[in-house]
């Protein structure tokens, strides 16, 4: 496979297009949000259906999978679709992906076993974990830097959409259809997507050239990432964290990341291109999406158990009272992003908006154990308007720092972080609560059960969020400080 790289990796020259109208533009957009739209809601319409699917299928032991198989096999596989998308095109990318995604959706409705559906949404992880980065590299090819922040923003509302509407209709599937329903949907949309894009994706301009896959690097990463995963998911669930499984299976991660460095240093054309891995844009800006963008999802999974247990709302209540976190985080996306289309200083916004969500959150930890329902609302919102506004500033920061024909491995080296932080900092907080119960190694199998093996400890759950919630802060900080040292760019116009 080596003898595909020219040593001076010369641009291809497809003939000239003509320009893209704004028709063509916004039937661009539509598709890609389509198909983002699509890896986006998998990722939390299975959630609410799990315990159907557990007893139809007869196996509730190995029911998490059904989750993880998804989340292991999309995060790993995300640069992989960038690098691709550089070399062969982004068209063909992004219908591969589709196609794969649409086979494994019929895959898992048809599963009659509960290792046959674990099976379909690992192969569903291969084709949605590139619709995301995808879709944001196309945006890059067809709008200007300046202009291309109000689009992130409606990027923003697809992942909003995505863990409102999918635990809704995952819930309605299961109760009143078949739980198969959650995977057929996906021929209808998956298909709309795939004919959207198939023409209109023709009309790209061309950045790709001549490249060597460094298979090598791609299988150190995929292995450093999958093992990494396995021990977060397994730790202190599966196995003890201290168990000699999860110690393994960290030791075997750390290992494989050192072997990808000395690769990404030895590789006469490494996976993921030195310029881009060192690029201090790049850099600080994936940083600090690690650790923002990985914190507020975290959050996302233990606010509603925060709500549940110690304000005591029912769990259709609880997805309710995230709604002010979640919608004003889209709102501080479009407020940063149309920042971007008129200041200079465009990263004033996430600097302003991030230290705002850490004192919020700051004073959340404070005073958790004793909030009303109505002041923990107002301290959602704020914290989701100050989560927001990163989300446009930095993917823009970005790709406006690299060549065009390095936007799909940096949008998807950016993505692929992103996703890992989300993983990381979900089995810290976790770690920190069952921590904070003292409930570890017990067999845990509802929040009922939870609260009720924390009572028998002697262990009130109110004041355990306050480590929770602190945590939350010191991460972001951690972030926030990578965001400061992000140099600001000038953005390019038209």
């Amino acid at each position: 496979m080596d003898d595909l790289a020219a040593p001076a990796n010369p641009p291809l020259r497809p003939p000239p297009l003509a320009p893209l109208a704004p028709a063509d533009v916004r039937r661009i957009i539509a598709g890609v949000m389509l198909a983002m739209l699509l890896g986006a809601i998998d990722q939390t319409i299975v959630a609410t259906a799990l315990p159907t699917i557990g007893n139809d299928l007869g196996d509730l032991v190995h029911l998490p999978w059904v989750v993880t198989a998804y989340l292991l096999s999309g995060t790993a596989v995300t640069p992989l679709y960038g690098k691709l998308a550089d070399i062969v095109g982004r068209r063909k990318v992004v219908l591969t992906a589709i196609a794969i995604f649409v086979a494994a959706s019929v895959l898992s409705a048809l599963a009659r076993s509960m290792w046959l559906l674990i099976f379909a949404r690992f192969l569903q992880g291969l084709g949605g974990g590139g619709l995301i980065a995808l879709g944001q590299t196309v945006i890059g090819d067809v709008v200007a830097p300046r202009e291309r922040a109000r689009y992130q923003a409606y990027f923003a509302g697809v992942f909003v959409t995505s863990s409102i509407a999918g635990p809704v209709l995952g819930g309605f599937f299961a109760e009143h259809l078949h739980w198969s329903f959650i995977f057929w949907i996906n021929l209808p949309l998956g298909a709309l997507a795939f004919f959207i894009t198939n023409d209109v994706l023709k009309r790209l301009p061309r950045h790709e050239r001549r490249h060597r896959i460094d298979y090598i690097g791609a299988v150190l990463m995929v292995a450093a990432t999958v093992t990494l995963l396995l021990a977060l998911s397994w730790g202190g669930d599966a196995y003890p964290w201290r168990s000699a499984q999860v110690i393994g299976l960290l030791f075997a991660s750390a290992v494989a990341w050192a072997l990808f460095v000395v690769r990404l240093l030895t590789a006469a054309e490494p996976f993921v291109p030195l310029s881009v891995m060192f690029h201090p844009v790049v850099a600080a800006a994936t940083a600090s999406n690690f650790f923002i963008i990985g914190t507020s999802v975290a959050l996302t999974i233990y606010i509603p158990i925060y709500l549940q247990a110690v304000l005591h709302l029912s769990a259709s209540q609880s997805g309710l009272a995230l709604l002010p976190f979640a919608v004003s985080s889209v709102v501080g996306a479009q407020i940063s992003g149309r920042m971007m289309l008129t200041v200079m200083h465009y990263k004033r916004a996430p600097v302003i908006g991030v230290a705002v969500a850490i004192v919020a959150t700051a004073v959340l930890a404070a005073t958790c154990a004793s909030l009303s329902l109505w002041q923990t609302e107002v301290l959602l919102a704020i914290i989701g308007i100050s989560f927001g506004t990163i989300f446009p500033v930095t993917t823009v920061s970005v790709q406006n720092a690299v060549e065009p024909h390095q936007l799909g491995t940096t949008t998807a080296t950016y993505n692929f972080f992103r996703s890992l932080g989300s993983a990381i900092f979900v089995a810290v907080l976790g770690a920190v609560f069952i921590g904070g119960l003292g409930v570890g190694g017990q067999s845990i199998v509802s929040l009922d059960a939870l609260i009720a093996a924390a009572a028998r400890e002697g262990t009130a759950v109110g004041p355990v969020f306050q480590y929770v919630f602190g945590t939350a802060a010191i991460t972001l900080t951690a972030g926030y400080l990578c965001l400061l040292a992000m140099k600001e760019v000038p953005l390019r116009g038209r």
